[in-house]
């Protein structure tokens, strides 16, 4: 699936640039990951959103039929959402929402938290 291209530099106007449904969703994401942990530090790479402390730690990417929210170390985090797809390096585990996909605030507010603590495990153990 190809990204949704933008001419954004940063995250703010990254989310700026999405519309429909896809922004909808990229936004209220955002909003959780930003207050399930503040400490992550957002940026723009490899085209879409990536929260990082030390490393990344997760990611929000808009595509024309789907936004992709994934995690570094997704594969242990799939007994908070069992819809996560592992693939990739680094232990990467990806949720697909579509325009019709639920997913309750709480559980990304559990997986971000989840993934935090692990991101910080894996740093203090390197």
């Amino acid at each position: 699936m190809k990204m949704i291209l933008t001419p954004a530099r940063t995250a703010d106007e990254y989310f700026d640039c999405l519309s429909g449904w896809q922004g909808r969703y990229a936004a209220a994401l955002r909003a959780a990951v930003k207050e399930a942990a503040p400490q992550l530090q957002e940026g723009l790479r490899w085209g879409h959103a990536v929260y990082s402390l030390d490393g990344p730690v997760l990611l929000i990417r808009a595509e024309p039929t789907r936004v992709l929210f994934a995690f570094w170390q997704g594969k242990h985090l799939r007994h908070i959402e069992p819809r996560l797809k592992p693939g990739g390096k680094y232990e990467l585990a990806t949720l697909e929402l579509r325009e019709a996909t639920p997913l309750e605030r709480h559980v990304v507010l559990a997986l971000v938290r989840e993934a935090l603590m692990l991101r910080q495990g894996a740093a203090g153990a390197g």
